[in-house]
C-alpha cells in the first residue's frame, strides 16, 4: 500500500502581501534546510510573488526536485456553504467576498484536494507552498470537519504542516504549524502580536 505524505507551508513573511521581507527570506531558507533530507518528489507553489519567492529560496536546498506553479494551490477563499450560519466575527471577515469569488474558491479547493489528497499508487512526498487559507482547508478536510471550519485556523509563515494519506484509512494529521526549525524571533509571524507565544 502506498502512502502520500503532504507537506504544507505558508509562504515567508511578506511586505504588504507582496515580496518577501528579509525575515521572510530567512524563514524560507531555514525551512529549505529542514526539508533538504526529505525525499520530496515535487514542490507546488501558488503564483503570487510571496509564494513563488519562498519556493525559489527553498529550491536551493532541493536542487533535483521539480517546482510547479499552480493556481490550485494559490490564494483564494475556500468554500463557506452558509454564510448566515457563521459566527458574526467570521461573517464580518468574509464580508467583502463576492459570489464569483466564492464559486471560484470552491472549484479550486476541490481541485486541490483531488490533486494532492487522493490515493496514490507509489509512495509520494510532496511540498505545497501556499497561503494560510488553503492550509486550513487541508487540515479541515483531514479532520473531517464541516466545510466552514477552515475559518479560525491560521498558519505561521514557513511553519510546517504534514498530513499522511493512506488507502482505506482517514487522513492523519501528523503535525500542524510546526515552527521548530525557526528561531524564536522568526516564529509566529502571520499571527496578530497578541497571539505570539
Amino acid at each position: 500500500m502506498a502512502n502520500r505524505l503532504l507537506y504544507l507551508a505558508r509562504h515567508g513573511e511578506a511586505i504588504d502581501d507582496g515580496d518577501l521581507s528579509t525575515r521572510g527570506r530567512q524563514q524560507a531558507d531555514l525551512l529549505g534546510q529542514r526539508l533538504a533530507t526529505v525525499p520530496l518528489t515535487a514542490v507546488h507553489h501558488g503564483p503570487l510573488p510571496r509564494a513563488t519567492q519562498t519556493a525559489d529560496v527553498i529550491s536551493r536546498h532541493l536542487p533535483d526536485v521539480p517546482m510547479h506553479c499552480s493556481q490550485v494551490v494559490g490564494d483564494y477563499v475556500p468554500p463557506v456553504p452558509d454564510l448566515r450560519a457563521l459566527p458574526e466575527v467570521y461573517a464580518r471577515f468574509l464580508d467583502g467576498v463576492n459570489a464569483d469569488e466564492y464559486a471560484a474558491g470552491a472549484t479550486l479547493a476541490a481541485a486541490a484536494l483531488a490533486q494532492h489528497a487522493a490515493p496514490t499508487t507509489t509512495d509520494t512526498h510532496e511540498l505545497i507552498i501556499t497561503h494560510s487559507f488553503l492550509i486550513a482547508w487541508f487540515v479541515r478536510h483531514a479532520l473531517d470537519a464541516p466545510d466552514a471550519r477552515w475559518l479560525g485556523l491560521n498558519a505561521a509563515n514557513c511553519a510546517l504542516t504534514v498530513i499522511l494519506y493512506r488507502p482505506h484509512r482517514p487522513p492523519t494529521l501528523i503535525s500542524f504549524n510546526d515552527t521548530s526549525h525557526l528561531p524564536p524571533d522568526l516564529r509566529w509571524t502571520g499571527f496578530p502580536p497578541e497571539l505570539h507565544v
